[in-house]
């Protein structure tokens, strides 16, 4: 097995780890040098080996093919979605089984995305690729406002604009401009309530899977600073019946998209025009989705990744005891932080469903808003019922504080 990128960011060590406890040789690829991976690490990994970018098509086929002289490579897996496609190309180019360059673009480029969705009759907004402010506009005339604006290949809400009426079009394209984009997405807007589904596929078939729901919507939490987002995975996907619909779309978008053996994660709303389909990635949430499934289903979600990517099984099932959520918490202002209130409040109210907090110490710089859930400080937590979690959470965002300067 060979791994793209097992020691930045730190979780993807976790990704390492599971692939060796499943019986796996690993060969590491990453862009730090060897000694800057720690001894647990080093003893995950058969072999590393150092390349100058690991979105580097020829730099990293030589490096399969050198490995692939000196042992039978099975997989080659990525899981962060800027490594995704250059991983597709070399999986390819060196003959190993798993996601093609074609999943892998059709997972990448939303508008391509889409159109091969609503091919398979799956409900998504209507969208196109703009190569120009006059196809945009004329996107604007045909559907109406407001719209969503995003790069073609972008994750979650970055660099992602709403545009309310035709003032508001102009301003986003020059921002796009000064970006130099030469093609973006623009899509209807959908009105409704958002949340994610994610699951570990296997030969196309779906092995788990795990539904969450936002609090607020993310682009309204990627931009509004005196919010506390939260997002929460339920443990109710077995025993409401409102998910079923939400699974059924899952697999066909799975199907339609030609994911084998992976990692998938799904966005989609739910509103007055009923369920649709908002994009994927063929790889893993971020966001320590996966910590807090572990979590909430008292089961370890990266060796159940590793199992399936490794024996074609993932050896295990989610309990489905726990919803898990996480909140994350925002300082007034940018600065330094100079302190917490409500900690104490915290610890003795609801203390026993606290899985962990990163609270970070006085005097770490704080980080925008728009840099994303985890960027500042937060709590994560699980109890057996979904709506006292959403209550617990809810507590937490207005009462633990973080003060900065």
């Amino acid at each position: 097995m060979v791994f793209v990128e097992p020691f930045f960011p730190s979780n993807q060590r976790h990704f390492a780890r599971a692939l060796a406890e499943a019986g796996a040789t690993v060969i590491g690829v990453g862009e730090s040098p060897a000694d800057a991976l720690d001894d647990q690490l080093k003893g995950w990994l058969h072999h590393y080996e150092q390349v100058s970018s690991v979105t580097d098509v020829e730099a990293m086929t030589r490096v399969v093919r050198w490995a692939q002289d000196k042992l039978w490579v099975d997989r080659i897996e990525a899981t962060i979605e800027a490594h995704i496609m250059a991983t597709a190309q070399v999986r390819e180019a060196c003959t190993i089984p798993g996601t093609s360059v074609r999943t892998a673009w059709l997972c990448r480029d939303k508008p391509s995305m889409k159109d091969a969705l609503r091919e398979a009759g799956v409900a998504t907004a209507a969208s196109a690729a703009a190569g120009s402010a006059a196809e945009a506009r004329a996107f604007a005339e045909r559907v109406g406002y407001p719209l969503i604006l995003k790069p073609r290949s972008g994750a979650g809400a970055a660099d992602t604009m709403r545009a309310d009426d035709a003032a508001g079009l102009e301003h986003a394209l020059g921002i796009f401009g000064e970006h130099g984009a030469e093609s973006i997405a623009v899509e209807e807007f959908i009105e409704g309530h958002e949340g994610f589904y994610d699951t570990i596929t296997i030969n196309g078939g779906v092995a788990v899977d795990f539904v969450s729901h936002y609090f607020p919507n993310v682009l309204d939490a990627m931009r509004t600073r005196w919010i506390s987002p939260q997002f929460i995975s339920t443990n109710r996907i077995d025993s409401a019946p409102e998910y079923t619909e939400l699974r059924e779309m899952g697999r066909r978008v799975i199907a339609a998209l030609g994911i084998g053996t992976s990692a998938t994660h799904m966005e989609w709303f739910f509103g007055p025009k009923g369920l649709k389909f908002s994009e994927i990635g063929c790889r893993p949430p971020g966001v320590g989705a996966w910590d807090l499934y572990s979590a909430g289903n008292e089961m370890d979600v990266y060796r159940a990744w590793a199992e399936a990517i490794a024996g074609g099984d993932t050896g295990s099932v989610p309990s489905r005891r726990y919803a898990s959520g996480m909140v994350a918490l925002r300082p007034g202002n940018d600065g330094r932080i100079t302190g917490y209130t409500g900690v104490e409040e915290m610890q003795r109210q609801y203390g026993e469903w606290v899985i962990d907090a990163h609270l970070p110490p006085p005097g770490t710089a704080t980080q925008p808003v728009e840099a994303g859930y985890m960027a500042n400080a937060y709590v994560r937590m699980r109890h057996p019922d979904y709506d006292s979690l959403h209550a617990m959470l809810d507590a937490v965002g207005r009462t633990l504080h973080v003060h900065a300067s």
